[in-house]
């Protein structure tokens, strides 16, 4: 399939209706006119003019420009120079302004070690064995089916002692993490983002390549492998996508033509204040084409099982983590992001009818309403919704001595009153044993053998309640050689066979 852009691919695209953008946009290698070369595509609709730069040309600035298709904004070329494994950017002046600068491509299937940012030519042919699972997995992931997922941190689940300390790569994670996942009886693994990031102790949730996998770990081939491996061996695979913030590093996506892109331009809605983080813009139909483009590649290329959807509470409320006068109202004069309720509902609608089987699952913290309810019926139609509530409420019960527990037994009894609400997961996730917060273990009161009498407690209530539920803890590891404190976390979610009344929320 050619790579070229036709007036439909560049209506739906303008149209926020073209969601496999990422077989158009990009570095594709292909054979034109018996030539062999390169086809680069970019969306830039500011830019006076946009060359490819690279290993092919020196990084030379103006020798391999490329040509505006009509006044839409996308620009492309052919570079025979160009081949796979070649470093490139796009090298952009803005026609508004004095801003030029190179930014990655906002489609690399592959990237640079970071903290070097080129994008890197790549073909993605992979021979897959997993027709069996791919075949069956509406089964493995449906509302009946009993589902406990394992949350992973592909950088520090495990290390390679033997050579500096390091992390796995996804080859050699493939078999370890299969056996344990076999032994203690998980039916799926949650990777956190793998996409790549520049920060790495962002664990992933400050995104600048959506449609690469983090070179940290190996190729986008070694992935493959690694979920192909887990599908063979019946263990499905779901992926922890942000489509709520992106990373500022001047070579993503931020002001990327010398104008706001990708992002709103008022810092109001554009700009994270907790995570320093830029916000797309939902509004934005090109926008919208990008982010499910997105989704559908990592169910598409990468057979992705599911997308757990983080910050979702954040896309939703205009004034998120904002005080008075820090956010603009919506057209009605509400704080309800109308763009983003409009966007998750697209989304969701999108992903289910051209994946179905798949497991979209929500990280929303607030009482917003039909979460995991179709979107024909107010809905934002999500399969699942992390039960945060009972998280916090959960842990503080546990934390406490039990001579003081029997004045707090509203913090479990309190779930009851909106369990089948929604298609809860229970989640007890990373987010609770990082910065400082310590594992689960040691918010357990008493000594060592209460701390754990407490824990298997908490964990044999988890599994025990209807519906969907998950947990998590942290092991720590000290290096001898430098003394860095290093902390691992893992996380677990469980789902039983729900009840009627939770199937029928």
């Amino acid at each position: 399939m050619s790579s070229f852009l036709t007036p439909e691919d560049r209506y739906l695209f303008n149209e926020g209706s073209h969601f496999r953008l990422y077989r158009k946009f990009g570095a594709h290698i292909e054979n034109r006119d018996g030539v062999k070369g390169v086809a680069f595509a970019v969306w830039a609709p500011d830019a006076r003019d946009v060359s490819v730069i690279g290993e092919f040309n020196d990084w030379k600035v103006d020798a391999h420009p490329l040509h505006q298709q009509e006044n839409s904004g996308i620009w492309e070329g052919f570079l025979a120079e160009a081949k796979a494994g070649d470093a490139y950017k796009f090298h952009i002046r803005s026609r508004t302004s004095r801003y030029e600068v190179d930014k990655a491509d906002p489609f690399a299937f592959r990237t640079e070690m970071p903290p070097k940012s080129a994008s890197i030519v790549h073909d993605l042919k992979y021979e897959w064995r997993d027709a069996d699972w791919m075949s069956k997995r509406h089964e493995y992931n449906s509302d009946d089916s009993p589902i406990s997922i394992y949350e992973l941190h592909p950088g520090s689940w495990d290390r390679v002692r033997d050579d500096g300390n390091r992390s796995l790569h996804y080859r050699e994670m493939a078999p370890r993490l299969i056996q344990y996942l076999r032994e203690n009886g998980f039916t799926h693994v949650e990777l956190m983002p793998v996409m790549e990031h520049p920060y790495y102790g962002s664990w992933g949730y400050q995104v600048s390549a959506y449609f690469a996998p983090s070179a940290r770990y190996g190729s986008p081939q070694d992935l493959m492998y690694l979920i192909d491996q887990l599908h063979q061996h019946g263990l499905g695979v779901i992926f922890d996508w942000v489509p709520s913030h992106f990373a500022t590093d001047e070579y993503s996506l931020g002001y990327f033509d010398g104008t706001y892109v990708y992002e709103h331009a008022d810092r109001k809605q554009g700009f994270h204040p907790d995570w320093g983080s830029f916000i797309f813009n939902y509004g934005r139909d090109e926008v919208r084409s990008f982010l499910i483009s997105s989704a559908f590649f990592w169910l598409d290329f990468y057979h992705g099982d599911g997308l757990r959807v983080d910050g979702v509470a954040s896309m939703l409320y205009l004034d998120y983590s904002r005080k008075q006068g820090e956010w603009i109202p919506n057209r009605y004069g509400g704080k309800e992001n109308v763009d983003a309720i409009e966007f998750l509902k697209r989304l969701n609608h999108e992903v289910g009818v051209a994946f179905p089987g798949t497991i979209p699952i929500a990280e929303e913290s607030t009482s917003w309403p039909m979460v995991s309810r179709p979107p024909y019926i107010g809905g934002l139609g999500f399969r699942m919704k992390w039960d945060m509530g009972w998280m916090h409420d959960t842990l503080e019960y546990m934390k406490l001595d039990p001579i003081f527990r029997k004045y707090h037994h509203h913090l479990l009894t309190f779930r009851m009153l909106y369990a089948f609400t929604e298609n809860f997961v229970l989640p007890l996730s990373h987010d609770e044993v990082v910065h400082g917060k310590g594992s689960l273990l040691n918010k357990m009161s008493g000594d060592m053998w209460q701390k754990f009498a407490n824990l298997r407690s908490l964990y044999a209530y988890m599994w025990g309640m209807p519906g969907k539920s998950s947990c998590s803890w942290a092991a720590r590891s000290r290096s001898g050689a430098n003394g860095i404190t290093m902390t691992l976390w893992i996380g677990i979610y469980s789902t039983f066979p729900p009840t009627p009344a939770c199937r029928n929320g």
